[in-house]
């Protein structure tokens, strides 16, 4: 840890339970903007391969009654 940051978070235990709460939860949702967008990307990139894979038929379709169905034998 820097001394720069050493010192905003001795600052930041200074504050009260609820102020420190607040900075905790504005670095945090800092933080998810930025793994937000790559989420994002790497999602448009697999629905894009799954998609060209299905155009290709590469892959079976099983509809969602099918699939809780089986799961269910499964699980009994």
């Amino acid at each position: 840890m820097t001394d720069k940051t050493q010192a905003i978070v001795e600052q930041a235990l200074k504050l009260s339970p609820t102020e420190r709460a607040d900075v905790a939860e504005q670095l945090l949702a800092s933080l998810d903007e930025a793994l937000d967008s790559d989420v994002e990307k790497a999602w448009q990139e697999e629905i894009q391969r799954r998609r060209q894979q299905v155009e290709r038929g590469e892959v079976e379709l099983i509809d969602s009654d099918t699939v809780m169905a089986e799961l269910r034998k499964k699980h009994a």
